[in-house]
């Protein structure tokens, strides 16, 4: 969910936007460094940014009268880490406010925070803790694209219990009440961004092999479909 223009306090609206700007500060300097670095992804770069677009664009009617939609953003975050997210993230929340009306301008520092920040870093966390249990690549794919899309609504109901407390039960029970209002649409729409981003990475895996490979990401290779040989050297811990 975007938070709409005008929904949250000014003085809400001002510490999450002041919470948000360091990260994409240091989001935009990553994203430098890895154009420097490794020219060659700039490609995947733009495909991690239009991913996040069009599935975080995408408005599907909540079974509790709102409305919810995925994230997108755990696939960046396990191509290039969560801080390259959080600008490529506030970039999409930009243009949707000003080109589709999702959001606003006032309520960007909060939707960049649950969306482009919080979602990337449970999403790989979720990722690198596959990876240490040694479970297959396409499951630690999953849960960075589910968990990423569903610790989002989670901080947004936060966000919005914060600014908007229940008379009887206060910030806590207005924060159970936003849970409760997109829980039983996101739980799928988690689970259905998990399987796309396997799908995904399969994809990539046939047409941008030596890409990921320089990325670090080795294991996204040992696939049946894969003929790129796998000795490559991977990123520190995987």
């Amino acid at each position: 969910m975007h938070i709409a223009e005008g929904y949250l306090p000014p003085l809400h609206a001002a510490a999450w936007t002041v919470a948000a700007a360091p990260f994409v500060v240091h989001g935009a300097r990553c994203v430098v460094r890895e154009v420097r670095e490794r020219p060659e992804s700039r490609l995947l770069l733009g495909a991690a940014g239009a991913f996040t677009f069009v599935l975080s664009a995408i408005k599907l009617p909540s079974v509790t009268g709102s409305s919810s939609h995925p994230t997108g953003t755990g696939l960046g975050a396990v191509l290039f880490r969560p801080p390259v997210m959080a600008v490529l993230g506030a970039i999409v929340l930009l243009f949707q406010a000003l080109l589709l009306a999702h959001g606003g301008i006032t309520t960007l520092g909060a939707n960049v925070f649950s969306m482009a920040i919080v979602g990337p870093w449970v999403g790989y966390g979720a990722y690198r803790a596959c990876l240490a249990l040694r479970l297959a690549f396409p499951v630690g794919v999953f849960a960075a694209l589910a968990l990423s899309d569903l610790s989002t609504y989670v901080v947004t109901s936060v966000q919005l219990g914060l600014a908007h407390p229940d008379p009887i039960g206060g910030v806590i029970g207005s924060i159970g009440e936003f849970l409760g209002i997109f829980a039983l649409t996101q739980i799928p729409l988690a689970i259905a961004e998990g399987l796309l981003g396997v799908l995904v990475f399969r994809i990539l895996a046939r047409i941008a092999p030596q890409e990921l490979l320089s990325l670090g990401l080795r294991r996204a290779l040992e696939t049946p479909e894969s003929t790129v040989p796998v000795a490559t050297p991977a990123r520190k811990g995987e």
